[in-house]
């Protein structure tokens, strides 16, 4: 998977826009802003753009898009942990941890190497939405306001992503946490989650390394581009794990209107 940067600059309103020209004497046209609004929430290859197109160790030129346009990419290969506590699609079941932290472990096999995928947490209250924008974790953001929930690139041979959970600081206002996996530029360039293989979710007690649960994901559909992997909730003062396992064709953004973060 390649190294990316983000633009997190927030979308730029036509107020805004005046205002910024007026006081600073940058002039930037609609179609300026129309580039940086719709960019938000997408990843742009650092990589790619400083190679001056030099394929190096580990990387493949792929066609990226229906001009043939191509760019260079690292394809990551992991070998399945033991998921020795697997459960099924639907399931439910309490994760036992001997402190306040736990630990989830992503990873993932691609039979198409244009697919970058990523993973990222919606903390949510008990309406269903994020307690706030701020509470929602992925690669351009990432960590929760308190540092309860990290998010870690992590790229070893049976893990790719992380998020490092420490109960005892969360905000209480979080009944859940929904872990989504996601295609980045999906929609844009028809990929889907028939082109991944050996998706998984893993929840491990950091104190002692031991799984609590897992979940493989078995269905791989080619008209979804974002999978609900799982979530952790409470129930009745405890955590318990459940194994989602639904696919949606919605991408990052999409999400976020979904779980209610805020996309201008």
């Amino acid at each position: 998977m390649s190294n990316f940067v983000m633009n997190i600059t927030k979308p730029i309103d036509a107020g805004s826009l005046a205002n910024l020209n007026q006081k600073k004497g940058i002039v930037l046209t609609g179609e300026n802003v129309s580039i940086l609004n719709t960019s938000y929430y997408k990843k742009k290859n650092a990589a790619s753009l400083q190679n001056n197109g030099v394929e190096g160790a580990g990387q493949k030129n792929i066609q990226t898009d229906s001009t043939g346009k191509s760019e260079s990419v690292n394809v990551k290969h992991i070998t399945l942990p033991s998921l020795t506590k697997k459960v099924s699609k639907g399931q439910k079941v309490p994760i036992n941890f001997s402190s306040k932290k736990i630990k989830v472990n992503f990873g993932w096999n691609v039979n198409n190497p244009a697919c970058d995928v990523d993973v990222s947490a919606f903390l949510l209250s008990g309406s269903g939405k994020v307690v706030g924008d701020d509470y929602f974790v992925f690669y351009g953001q990432k960590s929760s306001p308190e540092k309860s929930v990290l998010f870690k690139n992590v790229e070893t041979a049976n893990v790719l992503e992380v998020f490092d959970i420490d109960t005892g600081i969360l905000n209480p206002s979080v009944a859940k946490i929904v872990f989504v996996m996601t295609i980045n530029d999906a929609l844009e360039n028809s990929l889907n989650f028939s082109m991944l293989k050996d998706a998984y979710i893993q929840i491990v007690d950091p104190v002692n390394n031991t799984e609590l649960a897992s979940f493989l994901v078995e269905e791989y559909y080619n008209n979804i581009n974002s999978m609900m992997m799982g979530e952790i909730y409470l129930h009745n003062g405890a955590w318990k794990f459940n194994a989602i396992g639904n696919g949606v064709n919605k991408d990052l953004a999409g999400l976020c209107e979904f779980y209610g973060v805020a996309v201008e």
